[in-house]
């Protein structure tokens, strides 16, 4: 059998995120089909075969790919509304206009957040689908559709909701599922989608939406179909205030208690946001390995609060970063969301010792693979792992004064991407995705942002 190609990568350097926090000045990294063969200091080793391609990478670092934990695509086309809303109102405004996506829309708006986060060092994300209107097609193959396209690593968190306004919930109606729906649409879209295979590129999560935005019996037999299918569970939790209110009035706990109470704790779950968590919580996230996906700019976007993050990270809670909806974070990156992670957690009770670059480096890679459930396979470099990797450029007016790289790339301005590799395929080259059309997507993007605009006034 033929060896696989190599491509070597050499004069960089490197910060692996391995449980060392094993760090290059200079170094090189040898990949071999979709994985990594070696890496260390200096030169790549002399005589290697099959060698297809070699990268001078002088004055970059290489970094795991990021992994994005928390994202709701379609929100891309609703960018720039309710500006100065909390996030109940935020959902009051706009659900209106998302019950009326359709398949469509879907997918353009999948490509462009996809696309704005892959320009930016991410090589795994993901995303929370959860409307899902009457007749709107099928959304979640054209998400699935654009992150194949695209080259990314890809997570589909099929979400649901059955408690609509007659139910005492924020969406419209027309715009939910029935429990029986959900439950069965959810199981077809494991069994279509979801590859348990080592390196899969594309996994299926079961993720009702939220405790007010479905019921207990989703929640519940939402995990059973999740455990009878071996697939991570997801959902939004403790995110405001209002919500824990909200838990205590219908269901006389706090959002914490009323999760463990429908199976919705343990290693093969994470949850959005968790901004009020008290010690309990936190004890029992840790107790159970629940994961946590922490959106600071989405948190403060929508006044949600700060999540005490240095606290669950001393418990031993796992930690990943997350865009959000990009109605909520119309950047749509997630790069930026390494340096706000950090600012905003100095904003709380631990102040300058509550993260430091590498800390929230590890939040936006090997954190974000240990809350998906693949830490044997992405989120830190090392042999035998896949070849999901970034090569970020400061040799630039903005970063070649800051003499450590890790703190060039964490505090400094948003830096270039030269190289993203996904399974040993390069993504993004010099900042411009290579399996796709840039300028093609912007327009679709502000066409069906225009055609969904156009029929919510109509409606």
């Amino acid at each position: 059998m033929a060896a696989d190609p190599r491509i070597v990568i050499e004069n960089c350097a490197i910060a692996t995120v391995d449980a060392d926090d094993t760090e290059y000045a200079s170094g090189h990294l040898v990949l071999a089909g979709n994985r990594i063969e070696s890496l260390g200091t200096g030169r790549a080793p002399e005589g290697l075969e099959n060698v297809v391609r070699r990268i001078d990478a002088t004055g970059h670092l290489v970094t795991p790919g990021l992994v994005n934990t928390h994202h709701h695509f379609y929100q891309w086309i609703t960018r720039g509304l309710a500006t100065d809303h909390n996030l109940f109102n935020w959902l009051v405004a706009l659900y209106p206009t998302w019950a009326r996506i359709d398949e469509r829309m879907t997918y353009a708006a999948a490509q462009g957040s996809l696309g704005m986060m892959a320009r930016g060092g991410v090589t795994t994300a993901m995303d929370h689908h959860y409307v899902f209107p009457h007749g709107s097609g099928d959304l979640s193959g054209s998400i699935i559709r654009a992150a194949r396209e695209m080259g990314v690593r890809f997570t589909l968190a099929r979400g649901s909701m059955d408690r609509s306004e007659k139910d005492g919930g924020l969406p419209p109606d027309f715009a939910v599922e029935t429990l029986e729906g959900a439950l069965a649409a959810t199981e077809a879209t494991v069994d279509e989608h979801h590859d348990a295979s080592f390196g899969a590129m594309t996994q299926v999560a079961v993720a009702p939406c939220s405790p007010f935005s479905v019921s207990t019996e989703l929640l519940k037999q939402g995990a059973e179909l999740a455990r009878r299918k071996g697939v991570r569970l997801h959902t939004h939790g403790s995110e405001t205030v209002e919500e824990e209110q909200f838990c205590k009035e219908l269901f006389g706990m706090g959002p914490t208690d009323y999760f463990e109470s429908t199976g919705w704790l343990g290693e093969d779950v994470w949850m959005a946001h968790c901004v009020h968590m008290n010690d309990s919580d936190i004890a029992a996230f840790a107790r159970t390995k629940t994961g946590v996906a922490h959106c600071p700019s989405s948190n403060a976007r929508l006044a949600a609060g700060i999540a005490r993050v240095p606290d669950m990270l001393a418990a031993g809670v796992p930690v990943g970063l997350g865009v959000d909806g990009t109605a909520s974070n119309e950047s749509g990156e997630l790069h930026t969301e390494l340096r706000n992670a950090l600012l905003i957690n100095r904003l709380g009770a631990h102040r300058e010792a509550a993260l430091n670059a590498r800390q929230a480096l590890r939040l936006g890679t090997f954190g974000g693979a240990q809350v998906l459930g693949r830490a044997g396979e992405i989120g830190s470099l090392e042999a035998g792992k896949l070849a999901d990797l970034v090569l970020w450029n400061l040799d630039t007016l903005a970063h070649a004064s800051i003499a450590d790289p890790v703190t060039a790339l964490v505090f400094g301005a948003a830096a270039p991407v030269t190289a993203s590799f996904v399974n040993g395929e390069q993504i993004v080259e010099n900042g411009r995705l290579l399996h796709v059309d840039e300028e093609a997507i912007a327009r679709s993007t502000r066409d069906e942002a225009q055609r969904l605009a156009r029929i919510a006034a109509q409606a």
